[in-house]
């Protein structure tokens, strides 16, 4: 199922799936998902990422440190890590680092040292998860006030470099596309060298980290659709099933299939259209 929803005079957003108590809401800077985690290996994600347990704690181990028992945790951008936990939902913010000034977050909000430096902010995330899932609160009020209503405050934005922030809205706009970094470099007249070097620093990732991120995280648009993995793959700009199924467990640590299966009650909320690569 797919309609619209106004959100103000302006804005629209597309809904996939029917609205139970699993949910993703997604915005070109943000993730909020409520729903099922399963039994994650390994995994990474090119975002800032939050978790909180909406009942039990959950186990997390980040890189090699010993599993820890949390009940949110913050996990630093391109990180591996585990999680698991005794409970059948979990939510998850993922907040895209260019869009944040990692700096100025407050410090339960920065990456976690340990379980303890969460909890300032545990009951405002929980709590507006479990209204979203309890349907105490609208979708049109969590998505359109998407820091104010998990975090209590709207984030300060990263400033970028104008040449920087140009690249970073063309890929945007277009996650699924192939333009390399020759291109970009081109776009905003500086050499390739220099183009890597000056993106890393302002971004605080690589070319070709921030590129593959972004692609494989348009995946999440797809989650619940009836589509064969071979078409996903091809839609959202990947040469096979067989690469795709790898880069979606790298970052997620779980096959596409069982993202997919994991999937099918889940409603899938969004302002964009789903990427498509060009044909």
């Amino acid at each position: 199922m797919a309609r619209e929803e106004r959100l103000d005079g302006s804005q629209t957003m597309g809904i996939t799936g029917e609205r139970g108590d699993r949910i993703m809401l997604m915005t070109r800077g943000r993730v909020a998902y409520i729903g099922l985690l399963g039994r994650p290996q390994t995994r990474e994600f090119g975002s800032l990422t939050v978790y909180v347990s909406l009942s039990a704690p959950f186990q997390i181990q980040i890189g090699d440190r010993p599993w820890e028992s949390a009940e949110m945790y913050v996990v630093a951008p391109d990180t591996q890590h585990r999680i698991t936990t005794s409970d059948r939902m979990i939510g998850v913010l993922l907040l895209e680092t260019e869009t944040v000034a990692l700096a100025a977050l407050p410090r339960w909000l920065q990456p976690s040292l340990d379980a303890n430096q969460c909890v300032p902010g545990l009951e405002r995330v929980r709590g507006a998860f479990r209204a979203l899932c309890g349907k105490q609160v609208s979708i049109a009020t969590a998505q359109g006030n998407f820091d104010g209503y998990f975090l209590g405050r709207e984030l300060a934005s990263r400033k970028l470099d104008a040449r920087m922030a140009a690249v970073v809205d063309r890929i945007g706009q277009d996650p699924c596309g192939l333009i390399g970094a020759e291109e970009c470099a081109k776009m905003v007249d500086l050499s390739f060298s220099r183009f890597l070097h000056l993106f890393r620093e302002e971004v605080g990732t690589t070319f070709r980290s921030f590129r593959a991120w972004k692609r494989a995280r348009s995946f999440l648009w797809y989650v619940n659709t009836a589509s064969s993995l071979t078409d996903v793959a091809l839609d959202i700009g990947y040469p096979d099933s067989s690469h795709f199924s790898h880069t979606v467990r790298r970052y997620w640590g779980l096959t596409p299939k069982d993202i997919l299966a994991g999937s099918r009650r889940l409603a899938v909320i969004c302002h964009d259209a789903a990427p498509v690569a060009a044909a």
